[in-house]
């Protein structure tokens, strides 16, 4: 059986070990599933990569600002570990197989009938094999929290978890991958004039 986990983790470990800079504040985990990533004959499949901001970019904005936490005003210094845009990438691979071990089917579509509750807030958990995707990129950061890599090179900093577009499940994944507060921060300062 295939251990996404445990695939994804040896592939971003050495890569965060090797982060010198200074003033890294937060760290990116960019989960993200659009309609012209395609892989064999599927569409809107996830990409999965990693990154960071310093102090430096965000120009130590405040705790509360939006330059210092909003992804599109980070520097885009990403690195890829699951790519749609390469042929051949390995880290597809290894997930399609995961999704296929799972029985996992369907990838891409949404169901759209399940999208919205009654009041039309979105319940939805994005297109088939995205939820599943993130659940395991929260349970590798959680990891890399709890054994304290994190703390040990940069601090008590936060692994963002999320996409372009933040929904519940984005804000699950990140508190879920956090479990000692570090992105507390981030999550009252994103998601604190959204809540419902």
């Amino acid at each position: 059986m295939t251990d996404l986990k445990a695939y994804l983790y040896e592939k971003v470990k050495p890569i965060i070990e090797t982060w010198d800079e200074d003033g890294i504040y937060a760290i990116s985990f960019f989960v993200y599933a659009n309609g012209a990533y395609t892989y064999q004959q599927y569409s809107n499949v996830s990409l999965f990569a990693i990154s960071y901001n310093t102090e430096k970019d965000c120009g130590n904005a405040p705790w509360d600002c939006e330059t210092r936490w909003n992804y599109a005003f980070w520097r885009q210094n990403t690195t890829n570990i699951i790519n749609p845009d390469e042929d051949n990438d390995e880290g597809m691979k290894v997930l399609f197989q995961w999704y296929k071990e799972n029985g996992i089917e369907n990838i891409g579509l949404e169901d759209s009938s399940n999208m919205y509750d009654e009041n039309y807030f979105y319940i939805g958990k994005g297109p088939v094999g995205y939820y599943e995707l993130l659940t395991m990129v929260s349970q590798v950061a959680r990891q890399l929290q709890t054994e304290g890599l994190i703390s040990q090179k940069f601090g008590k900093i936060p692994i963002i978890v999320h996409a372009l577009e933040d929904c519940w499940y984005i804000k699950e994944a990140t508190a879920h991958a956090n479990p000692n507060g570090e992105a507390d921060d981030y999550i009252k300062s994103m998601y604190e004039y959204n809540e419902r």
